[in-house]
């Protein structure tokens, strides 16, 4: 037995129970008669339909829920725990929680980012290693010296590492990632 169900979808559905005696006694193809009353085509057919469905169902949740993309690897966790670290130290004064004290449409969120031409790893490595305007350098070859900090340099990897980190919390609108530290 065939029904069409909404979408085109085709379920095959055995056909309905013929033999139910009375509550609890044994009917023809096994079971009892409470059994076979509950298990009805249409109920059946859905169930098939559920079980055909449910892979595709959960794959495409899971491929399109942000809370289920943790990070690929322990290294790449590790990568943004560095990052944060880092930005702790050096960004934070002026970048508190992605903003900007001394600069208002200079944040690091994407908004600002992209109108500001710098929305990618290598632009933000940039800023953060030679300095912008108001933004001083942390680069340690960092040139000329007077867009400069006077404070302790930043080695390049350090500066990847951060780099990567800002456009990452960017692009999640600067959710809280714990370091560890308090």
């Amino acid at each position: 037995m065939h029904h069409l169900l909404s979408g085109g979808i085709v379920a095959h559905l055995p056909p309905p129970p013929i033999t139910i005696i009375s509550k609890g006694n044994a009917v023809r193809g096994g079971g009892t008669a409470v059994d076979r009353v509950q298990k009805t085509p249409r109920k059946e057919g859905i169930v098939l339909l559920l079980h055909r469905l449910a892979p595709a169902l959960v794959s495409a949740i899971m491929t399109l829920s942000p809370t289920l993309h943790p990070p690929e690897s322990l290294a790449q966790t590790a990568d943004i725990q560095r990052g944060a670290t880092l930005f702790r130290r050096a960004c934070i004064g002026c970048h508190d929680a992605g903003g900007n004290i001394i600069q208002p449409g200079a944040t690091l969120f994407v908004n600002d980012l992209q109108r500001n031409g710098v929305d990618s790893e290598e632009g933000i490595y940039g800023i953060t290693y030679y300095g912008k305007g108001r933004m001083p350098g942390f680069g340690e070859n960092c040139t000329p010296k007077g867009q400069c900090t006077f404070g302790p340099r930043l080695q390049e990897e350090e500066i990847r590492e951060l780099a990567k980190f800002v456009k990452l919390q960017a692009d999640q609108g600067w959710q809280q990632i714990e370091t560890g530290q308090d």
